[in-house]
């Protein structure tokens, strides 16, 4: 697990991701408390893998994935107001989708799971929870710039190592909205802590009921 100063940091992350969807609900009328409207690409990502195995090939191993990337601002104020910037990924494979979603936060090894508000994407942004590998927990992380952005990913607690680079490409105009799911749509041998998804479920919650939907232990965002 976690190191003690590690998980209490990332447990109030996510107490404050749930904190922010509540308040939200209780005052917008739009159907997504977080996120209402976004920007999507489509993207690649250029994984380059690592010398420091962790036993999983995702992060492991060199490799190029298609994807669909979502950038937007989590509540959805005005550029000229800070907010929490979002990135959501999905990795498309012959395996199945998988879904990571990052948000503003420090850098540094307790600040990566506390979320910041930001005027721009350019900033640090996370995945503020850890996910569980056979070699100890990892969080991802990303920094862009206006061609795309450079992931990277570290043991919790530790320094960052080079994950690869994720290159946009044209803009998607989809008529119906693209939901993402961290926790149902996990990359092989990246997963989550029970305690992760009991935080999740907080703000999914308040999500779902908002969209109408029938209670389920996940949910998209």
């Amino acid at each position: 697990m976690p190191s003690s100063l590690s998980t209490t940091a990332a447990e109030a992350g996510g107490r404050a991701l749930a904190a922010v969807t509540a308040g939200l609900a209780s005052v917008r009328a739009a159907a997504k408390p977080l996120h209402p409207e976004g920007r999507l690409y489509a993207g690649r990502l250029l994984r380059t893998g690592t010398a420091t195995l962790v036993g999983v090939p995702w992060l492991d191993e060199p490799g190029e994935d298609d994807a669909i990337v979502r950038i937007s601002r989590a509540i959805g104020l005005p550029d000229a107001l800070p907010d929490f910037q979002g990135l959501a990924i999905r990795v498309r494979d012959r395996a199945g989708d998988a879904d990571l979603l990052f948000a503003s936060t420090g850098w540094d090894p307790v600040t990566r799971h506390v979320l910041l508000p930001r005027w721009a994407q350019g900033r640090p942004q996370t995945t503020l929870l850890p996910y569980r590998t056979a070699a100890g927990p990892v969080v991802l992380g990303a920094r862009g710039d206006d061609a795309g952005f450079d992931l990277w990913w570290a043991p919790v607690g530790k320094g960052w190592r080079t994950l690869g680079r994720l290159e946009l490409g044209e803009r998607l105009d989809i008529p119906t909205a693209v939901s993402f799911d961290p926790v149902k749509h996990q990359p092989p041998g990246l997963d989550q802590y029970r305690w992760v998804e009991q935080l999740r479920e907080r703000a999914y919650a308040t999500a779902r009921s908002r969209r109408g939907e029938p209670e389920d232990p996940a949910g998209t965002v």
